[in-house]
């Protein structure tokens, strides 16, 4: 897994951050309506545990590349 977060270009990253991340724009980003849910203790059909999984692993990714390039230095 390191070596993959190694070659993986920093701008690739970001862009899945912020494309697959944030999807759909509108009326509000999805990751952030289902954290709202999770907050609200009403995240309780499976679908929406993992619409949660699916939009939160881009933002877990580019964290995951930023401690590892922040560890490297």
């Amino acid at each position: 897994m390191a070596r993959f977060l190694d070659e993986m270009p920093l701008a690739l990253a970001i862009v899945l951050a912020l494309t697959l991340g944030l999807a759909p724009f509108t009326p509000e980003p999805h990751i952030w309506e289902k954290l709202r849910m999770l907050a609200a203790g009403e995240l309780r059909r499976g679908i929406d545990s993992l619409d949660l999984c699916l939009h939160a692993a881009p933002w877990a990714l580019l964290l995951a590349k930023l401690g590892r390039m922040a560890a490297r230095r």
